[in-house]
């Protein structure tokens, strides 16, 4: 059968994917889906489809090349070509990464600080990308004596990650070979879910089941097949992932076993590898715990009793639940995020008021004191890319600072003196100076008396006169806060007249666990309706237009540039949305698909009546309708675990039947990728160059 059918010869006319009517019941009511025949990958008729859909936004985007070639020079002339990462500290060496010019990845180093500092290479990610489209360091874990390197890769995008382990005495790759095995990303944060015992011999790590979710924790002996790998834990319940680490003080492998909003953690001295997992608190819905180890005690951040978390401790030989005791109590207006623990200092990350701050114990003087910041509008974090664990006797605490205007800085703050050292800014080239752009955050009141804060940056002395350009960029789930971060990419809408804002609507965490609450399952509209608030806030304060506003949503952030699209289409000129989760109620009726099962606490069951009608009012696929639509541009990850390709491309298959305009509607599918795009950095500037040629070519601007 002929599934696909073309309007016309000439790639002027877009694709049209032929209807082959699928029905289901759902609690009684019949669902007809005309594009369900999408979903076969394996079927060559699928990738032909995919390949016409990427043909004709390759031909409806030709106009665009030169602006597009332009602005990928611009992205590469704002970066340091050949740049070093700020290094890390862990016994007698520095680790840290390289970029070097005309180079897609990072080369890994080291230096022995009592032997004249003497660069060792460890790893070229340049070479091990060779012949491979897409490529991905996950795990990255030094044996406790240096001897060892475990690393995992991704060279399709399906993070399915295999182990590798280097002799780094011998300069040599063992012939040790373990596939399937997790790396987990919780927004951009690695969980590798491997840690190497004492006895630098061995490991332990986390496979992947059927979907994808890591579920048993294996130990690796070097030089032994990994098929007789003994099994420590098998984790059965399909809503919960397991994620192990260490303890910052080496002391304790962690184990957590983890759903959306449900924690269990179990201990093991690194010590004793052969022993049994420790179990701390069986789970019990609703209740988050995440420990770490200082002394003789657990110390302890958990939402038990305490909406935005508090601080307990109990000691590590009766760590069960009723013998913990309060450090820090839970506060109304103050979300405890994050922690970190040191010999002597407790380090709490935290926000209030919709910014975050760093608060510090220190313990030897009994001091309790925040950092300052300089910025009204910033960021500050733990670092992510840190190669090895950072050390707990310190006092030294390393974080990162940045804003929609400040560069990203990596600074070691001395929590004795309460001096700080910039180890390292980001170097933007190109003339970029700071001083030239504003930032603030305003807000706006939503339909129930809501304040919806919005960040902003944009070029100085502009006029709200309504005529700018605007991109608006919005997330709010999983309670996952949208921060102001500085994007070297970002200058080249600025400077060209466009102000870039941030939604920071419910469903994230800025203003507290409540605000995330109150935009998921049965409050998830929320989230859709303090976008279009802030929109026409935007509107109506001069900032933009609707055929000036632009919008882009990444991910579960597609599903909110989706629903509002469908809900207020006359407010926006152009939507992006990038690997989008738009196809809710068939995805949330498959087991069988990774995250859908664990899904169930963000979204809510649809087996469950009353979810389902919810679920089924704001899926942006099922509430394609026959109205105008703006211009769209949809991406997807032909190997995407996280969002199935699937969901754009039938997103798009339905607009394009029942849309009444002639606005474009692009469909672009990474044919070798999964959920993050392209790999290599040069790539992925490309990559960037498109969607920004799309967004200014939408409101006109051509150069």
């Amino acid at each position: 059968m002929d599934v696909l059918t073309m309007t016309s010869n000439i790639d002027l006319k877009p694709p049209i994917a032929k209807k082959i009517p699928k029905r289901f019941i759902y609690h009684g009511e019949e669902l007809i889906d005309n594009y369900y025949w999408l979903r076969e990958k394996d079927n060559l008729e699928v990738i032909d489809y995919l390949k016409a859909e990427n043909k004709y936004t390759k031909t409806m985007m030709e106009h665009t090349e030169k602006l597009q070639d332009r602005l990928f020079e611009e992205l590469k002339s704002r970066i340091k070509e050949d740049d070093v990462s700020a290094p890390v500290k862990a016994r007698e060496y520095q680790y840290y990464f390289r970029m070097e010019k005309g180079k897609q990845y990072k080369k890994y180093f080291r230096k022995n600080i009592d032997e004249d500092l003497v660069e060792e290479l460890l790893l070229d990610e340049n070479e091990l990308a060779t012949d491979h489209d897409y490529f991905k360091i996950g795990s990255f874990k030094v044996s406790p004596n240096h001897e060892f390197l475990a690393y995992s890769v991704d060279v399709n995008g399906s993070e399915e990650f295999t182990v590798f382990i280097k002799d780094l005495k011998n300069n040599k790759i063992l012939d040790d070979r373990i596939t399937n095995t997790a790396y987990g990303y919780s927004f951009g944060i690695g969980l590798s879910s491997l840690e190497w015992t004492n006895d630098n011999k061995s490991f332990l790590y986390a496979t992947l089941d059927e979907t994808k979710r890591p579920y048993k924790l294996f130990r690796h002996e070097i030089g032994s097949d990994p098929k007789e790998d003994r099994l420590i834990y098998h984790e059965k319940d399909k809503a919960y992932f397991l994620y192990l680490t260490k303890s910052r003080d080496q002391e304790y492998f962690l184990m957590t076993l983890q759903s959306n909003v449900t924690t269990e953690v179990h201990f093991l001295p690194v010590k004793e590898p052969d022993g049994d997992f420790t179990i701390i608190h069986p789970r019990q819905p609703g209740m988050e715990y995440y420990i770490e180890h200082q002394k003789e005690n657990f110390i302890i951040r958990t939402n038990d009793a305490a909406k935005n978390f508090r601080i307990m401790k109990t000691s590590v030989t009766n760590p069960k639940k009723e013998n913990w005791t309060e450090l820090i109590s839970h506060r109304e207006s103050v979300f405890l995020r994050d922690f970190e623990v040191f010999e002597n200092f407790h380090v709490f990350h935290e926000r209030e008021n919709g910014l975050p701050r760093i608060r510090i114990i220190n313990q030897k003087r009994n001091e309790d004191y925040c950092v300052d910041f300089p910025d009204l509008v910033y960021t500050c974090e733990k670092p992510l890319d840190t190669l090895v664990h950072p050390e707990f006797k310190s006092n030294l605490l390393r974080f990162t600072y940045t804003s929609l205007v400040t560069p990203n800085s990596v600074f070691d703050f001395n929590m004795d003196t309460r001096k700080r050292n910039l180890v390292k800014q980001d170097e933007i080239l190109g003339g970029y100076d700071q001083a030239n752009y504003h930032t603030e955050r305003i807000t706006a009141q939503a339909m129930d008396g809501q304040l919806v804060q919005i960040s902003l940056v944009h070029k100085k002395n502009i006029h709200l006169d309504g005529r700018n350009p605007l991109l608006l960029y919005g997330y709010g789930s999983y309670g996952y806060s949208i921060d102001p971060e500085f994007l070297s990419y970002r200058i080249s809408l600025l400077d060209r007249g466009f102000i870039f804002a941030i939604a920071h609507i419910r469903g994230g965490s800025e203003l507290g666990r409540k605000w995330y609450e109150d935009g998921r399952l049965l409050h998830k509209k929320n989230s859709f309706t303090d976008f279009i608030t802030c929109a026409n806030h935007l509107i109506n304060e001069g900032y933009t237009s609707p055929d000036r506003l632009c919008i882009l949503g990444v991910s579960a952030g597609g599903l909110l540039v989706g629903a509002v699209t469908n809900m207020r289409p006359d407010l926006f000129k152009a939507v992006v949305a990038r690997v989008p989760f738009v196809d809710v109620i068939n995805t949330m009726f498959d087991p069988s698909i990774p995250l859908t099962v664990t899904e169930y606490d963000e979204w809510g069951n649809p087996n469950d009546k009353e979810c389902y009608d919810y679920m089924k009012s704001y899926s942006p696929y099922d509430n394609v309708s026959k109205q105008k639509y703006p211009r769209m541009l949809l991406t997807a990850g032909l190997n995407d675990p996280r969002v199935q390709y699937w969901e754009p491309a039938k997103w798009t298959a339905k607009l394009r039947a029942l849309k009444a305009d002639s606005n474009l509607l692009l469909l672009k599918t990474n044919m070798g990728e999964g959920h993050s795009g392209k790999s290599g950095r040069y790539d992925a500037m490309k990559e960037a160059a498109f969607y920004y040629a799309f967004i200014l070519d939408s409101v006109g601007l051509k150069q």
